[in-house]
């Protein structure tokens, strides 16, 4: 579960915008940026973060959008290097214009922070077809647990469904793991991921078949 928290920063042009990612709580730029796959599950959109959306729409700065549109949160190891980052591209945008796009919608940009609670769902898997077979069932926001909230906030860099797949007391397959590590990489929303996993797990399951054979 995931509980918001409204800061009462916005912004209405691009430097206010820029000043407050600058401070901003951590977890107000995981909000912005990683949580946008928990709220947007089932969508693989052009911009897949806040910064990315508000620009592009609000402040009609496509060109912005598009920058900042390509950054994969999941490629940094940490909150403040991917803010470094952020801060970096729009203050490189902004000393190439002339003028500070502002919001053109009426619309500002509301900085917000979560709270991700775990609630344990009590599914269990010791087999790859187990893993398989719960990860077609579960909620989309363990999807997101795993495979995202692992990663940054835990510390889990290779993911939980990664590292207890290539794990001595998990399943021993490192290359399976390897490619499901890949998958949060991809830039798809959380159903895609799901669906790319369960297929990795499929063709794994279908060599082993054969092997047995």
């Amino acid at each position: 579960m995931e509980l918001r928290e409204a800061l009462g920063k916005r912004a209405l042009d691009e430097q206010r915008l820029l000043e407050i990612i600058e401070e901003a709580p951590v977890d107000s730029i995981y909000y912005h940026t990683h949580s946008y796959y928990l709220r947007h599950p089932y969508a693989q959109r052009l911009f897949p973060n806040d910064f990315a959306t508000w620009v592009a729409l609000h402040a009609q700065d496509r060109v912005l959008g598009e920058k900042l549109g390509i950054l994969d949160p999941f490629a940094f190891e940490g909150i403040e290097q991917l803010r470094t980052e952020i801060v970096t591209i729009v203050t490189d945008h902004l000393r190439r214009l002339g003028t500070v796009p502002r919001c053109l919608t009426g619309e500002p940009f509301e900085f917000v922070r979560s709270h991700v609670i775990d609630v344990p769902l009590e599914v269990t898997a010791a087999t790859l077809r187990e893993f398989r077979d719960a990860l077609t069932g579960i909620e989309v926001g363990a999807v997101y647990n795993h495979l995202c909230e692992a990663r940054l906030r835990k510390g889990h860099l290779r993911g939980d469904f990664a590292f207890w797949i290539a794990a001595e007391d998990g399943l021993r397959m490192a290359e399976l793991a390897g490619q499901v590590e890949h998958v949060g990489h991809c830039g798809l929303s959380l159903e895609a991921m799901r669906g790319r996993i369960i297929d990795l797990c499929d063709r794994a399951l279908a060599g082993e078949n054969s092997a047995e054979r």
